[in-house]
């Protein structure tokens, strides 16, 4: 339940409270260890320093009063509470009070003083409200103990250890958090401003509105996000209106043909001709509308192929000039209507390893274009040439000049430059879409460009597959 109602702004916060805790957290372990381990540590080691080096003076001597107010002179100038006795009972009677809920010398530390050991004694003393930490050291004669040395020295506490420096500590820390806290809410505001933009539009997007777009201020890793989905809105965008013009054209492409053939099965369903030849040419209109219809089916069905890589091409040596004079073949008698003439440049010896249909279909489509939009009385000029590693056909005709847009929308499906779509003019609009894609599968290149004059040219370039073709050569033999 939690981690759902928590937002990516909430969670930074929550981090930035985490760091916070954390730090104070590590503050508290540090100065924990400087006074345990360092403070406490260093405290003892100068008590045994001190303590011993206390006794070594007085071994094999009298304790004399002289000696006793020296060492008493040395507990008034140094910071360690010195006690001298004779005897051993005389500690508990020095120092008074308890060491945790101990006396100062217990039984067990009878036995180890008498061995002539020295012995450490610390722990908190109810009476001084300190930790105290002290040593018990044997003076002896070299016979025999005939005193004793206590050392000690009521700790100091945390904040006294540290009471100059917890202060500058305390304004630095506060300073550097009050400083995080600021670079945090900069970095989230920067950081979330722009995330809640996107958000904004991903919901626009999802609701078909592809025209707005984000706001770019910075070029770091958000902005950058901010300029893809910029891109990727307006992609979506071109994408939409490429796919409502799509629909349009095909309800054209559909609508025409059809409202033929309703409008001409109504009369002969009612038998509104005057003569069995008007009969007949209704059912000629029919039969061509339907053709109509199929090819423009055939020809969707077979683009879906080719854009999805599942055609098969049937590979094999191919006499490409002759391939090419035969396609101008087709075209002899629209061309003699217009008084249209060919300039061909054939390599006639030219062979390459290719689908001799797929071929055909690159070089029919071209050409039909050509003779279709061609001025009366011009000419068309075919080329067909090789440089060693590739087959360049080119095409060029005078006609309609055709304007920048348009030259980069050729090839996309339904897209005539002829935007009053005249039906002299035939065709589905799918076949330059359809060459395009052979000419894809094929790693080949198509371009097309026009001047102003009318003049238009039309190259493609495909990889004459030497290495398939000598192959196949290899096999035959």
């Amino acid at each position: 339940m939690i981690k759902g109602k928590l937002n990516f702004s909430r969670k930074i916060i929550l981090l930035l409270a985490g760091s916070v805790a954390l730090s104070f957290l590590f503050s508290f372990v540090f100065f924990h260890f400087l006074y345990k381990d360092l403070y406490l540590n260093t405290v003892r080691e100068s008590v045994e320093y001190q303590g011993e080096r206390t006794a070594a003076h007085y071994h094999y001597g009298e304790l004399t009063d002289d000696i006793i107010e020296k060492i008493q002179w040395y507990n008034v100038v140094s910071e360690y509470e010195v006690i001298v006795v004779d005897e051993m009972d005389e500690l508990n009677l020095s120092f008074p009070y308890k060491i945790g809920n101990e006396s100062l010398v217990t039984d067990e530390d009878r036995d180890v003083l008498l061995s002539g050991k020295s012995l450490m004694k610390e722990g908190f003393v109810e009476d001084l409200q300190r930790e105290v930490i002290g040593a018990i050291y044997p003076i002896n004669d070299g016979s025999e103990v005939i005193g004793y040395i206590y050392i000690y020295v009521p700790l100091a506490g945390l904040s006294q250890v540290f009471g100059t420096s917890i202060p500058v500590l305390f304004l630095i820390g506060t300073l550097f958090f009050l400083l995080l806290i600021y670079v945090i809410n900069r970095i989230r505001k920067s950081l979330f401003k722009p995330l809640v933009s996107i958000q904004q539009l991903s919901r626009e997007v999802s609701k078909g509105n592809y025209k707005n777009r984000l706001s770019i201020d910075q070029m770091d890793e958000i902005g950058q996000m901010s300029a893809a989905f910029n891109e990727m809105s307006e992609a979506l965008e071109h994408q939409e209106e490429r796919k409502k013009e799509f629909l349009s054209n095909v309800v054209h492409e559909l609508r025409t043909p059809l409202t033929y053939i309703n409008g001409y099965t109504e009369v002969l369903k009612n038998k509104l001709y005057k003569t069995p030849a008007e009969e007949k040419q209704y059912l000629e209109t029919i039969e061509r509308e339907v053709d109509r219809l199929k090819k423009l089916l055939s020809d969707l069905i077979e683009l879906n192929h080719l854009q999805d890589d599942v055609y098969h091409f049937e590979y094999e040596p191919i006499a490409l000039g002759q391939l090419l004079h035969d396609t101008v073949d087709l075209f002899r008698i629209l061309s003699v209507q217009k008084n249209i003439s060919f300039d061909m440049d054939i390599d006639e010896e030219l062979i390459i390893y290719n689908d001799a249909k797929r071929i055909q279909q690159i070089f029919y489509n071209l050409i039909d274009n050509a003779v279709k939009y061609s001025h009366k009385e011009s000419v068309i000029y075919v080329s067909l040439n090789s440089d060693g590693s590739q087959v360049a056909f080119k095409v060029a005709n005078t006609g309609l000049t055709i304007s920048p847009e348009d030259l980069d929308r050729i090839g996309e499906r339904f897209f005539r430059t002829d935007k009053a779509r005249n039906r002299g003019t035939g065709g589905t609009g799918l076949g330059l879409s359809i060459v395009k894609e052979i000419i894809r599968i094929q790693n080949g290149t198509f371009s097309i460009n026009s001047t102003e004059s009318g003049q238009i040219k039309a190259i493609v370039e495909l990889p004459l597959n030497e290495d398939r073709l000598k192959g196949e050569g290899e096999n035959s033999e």
